[in-house]
C-alpha cells in the first residue's frame, strides 16, 4: 500500500504555513503557538481559556490537494500531555465544516491510526447530519484542543502520513 507523507517535521522544516486559529476569532482568550523544538518536532502549545465563551485552540495546515486514492487511514506520530485532542481534515478549504477524529494522548510517543471513514463532519463543536468522510482528496489538516477545561497544553508532532 502506498503511503503519502503529508508532513514530516525535522530541524530544517519550514512551518510558515502552519497557522494558529484560537477562540479569539469569536471573542475568547485562548492562546496557542506553533514552533519547532531543538529536535525538529512541531510543538503546538499554549493555554485554553473559557473566558468570554472561549475554549479552544487549533493549528492548521493548508496544502495543494492530496489525492487519497487507495489510502484508508492517517497515521499521526505524536507525543501529547495526557489530554484529549482532535485531528481534523477538510477536503475543501472553502467548506465551513471539518471532519473530526478525537484522540487521547499518553505523555509518551504514540502512533495514532485514524480511519478516514470514521471521521465525522462537525461545525463549531456540533456533529452534522451528513455522511462521514468519503472524499477523494484533502486540502487541510488541523489539530485542535477544546475539552471544556481551562488548561495548559503541549502536543509534539513528528509525522503525519496517509496510508
Amino acid at each position: 500500500m502506498a503511503s503519502h507523507i503529508i508532513f514530516d517535521f525535522n530541524k530544517k522544516t519550514d512551518i510558515e504555513n502552519w497557522i494558529i486559529v484560537d477562540d479569539v476569532v469569536m471573542g475568547g482568550k485562548s492562546s496557542g503557538t506553533f514552533n519547532l523544538n531543538a529536535e525538529g518536532h512541531g510543538v503546538f502549545e499554549g493555554t485554553v481559556s473559557l473566558e468570554n465563551n472561549g475554549g479552544f485552540s487549533s493549528v492548521r495546515y493548508r496544502f495543494e490537494k492530496i489525492l487519497i486514492q487507495e489510502s484508508t487511514k492517517i497515521i499521526l506520530k505524536i507525543r501529547g500531555d495526557g489530554k484529549q485532542y482532535q485531528f481534523r481534515i477538510k477536503h475543501n478549504t472553502g467548506d465551513y465544516y471539518s471532519y473530526i477524529a478525537p484522540f487521547s494522548t499518553t505523555g509518551e510517543w504514540q502512533e495514532i491510526e485514524i480511519l478516514l471513514k470514521d471521521m465525522y463532519p462537525s461545525f463549531r463543536g456540533r456533529k452534522l447530519e451528513q455522511a462521514n468522510f468519503s472524499n477523494d482528496y484533502i486540502e487541510e489538516i488541523a489539530f485542535l484542543i477544546g475539552n471544556k477545561n481551562q488548561e495548559e497544553f503541549e502536543l509534539l508532532i513528528d509525522k503525519i502520513e496517509l496510508k
